[in-house]
């Protein structure tokens, strides 16, 4: 039984473990659906033992919006001033078993 797993979401990589939970960017799966990232290696804590694959089991719990974030740029004496706000679209996910 693997200990903890390094997942790909997104372009990303995440290292985790049964139970964890993680704010990752937003999936096209609706709140409540279990789905299987792709795996790129599993291992035991403490040990060199590493292997290739393996199952990761996850559910989305809800989809959710970042913290808003301003970018302003002011240039003195120009009379230039720009004001840009975004807010990432974010899903919440469970790791339930790695296998």
């Amino acid at each position: 039984m693997s200990d903890y797993a390094v997942i790909a979401l997104a372009g990303k990589q995440y290292t985790v473990r049964a139970g964890d939970s993680l704010l990752v960017d937003q999936l096209p799966h609706e709140a409540g659906d279990s789905f299987s990232p792709r795996v790129l290696m599993t291992g035991v804590s403490g040990q060199a033992d590493l292997t290739d694959g393996g199952t990761v089991s996850a559910r989305v719990e809800e989809h959710l919006k970042g913290p808003k974030l301003i970018a302003f740029t002011y240039r003195q004496k120009k009379d230039s001033k720009r004001k840009r706000g975004h807010r990432s679209r974010l899903s919440r996910i469970t790791i339930e078993s790695i296998g």
